[in-house]
């Protein structure tokens, strides 16, 4: 075994479980339908194992922290209209 298969076979034996669609619609509490949208509209990163979907923890993780929206600061509520 070479050295790079050696480090490419360490890192696996390191790296977490991959997830299919219904285990990341649970964690995330959306249906399995609106994962399997955000990967048709390739929206959502995700790994090919065969033909099935799968998806690893950290690049969801990565994902998450780039959906963040952050919170205005210094805006007022809008005022209330009588009608």
């Amino acid at each position: 075994m070479n050295t790079t298969s050696a480090k490419t076979a360490a890192a696996a034996v390191h790296r977490a479980p991959l997830l299919d669609t219904d285990e990341v619609a649970k964690v995330l509490c959306v249906t399995p339908r609106h994962i399997r949208r955000l990967v048709s509209e390739r929206r959502i990163p995700f790994v090919k194992v065969g033909r099935f979907v799968r998806f690893e923890p950290c690049e969801l993780d990565i994902w998450l922290e780039q959906q963040r929206v952050d919170v205005r600061r210094g805006l007022r509520a809008p005022e209330a209209v009588n009608h």
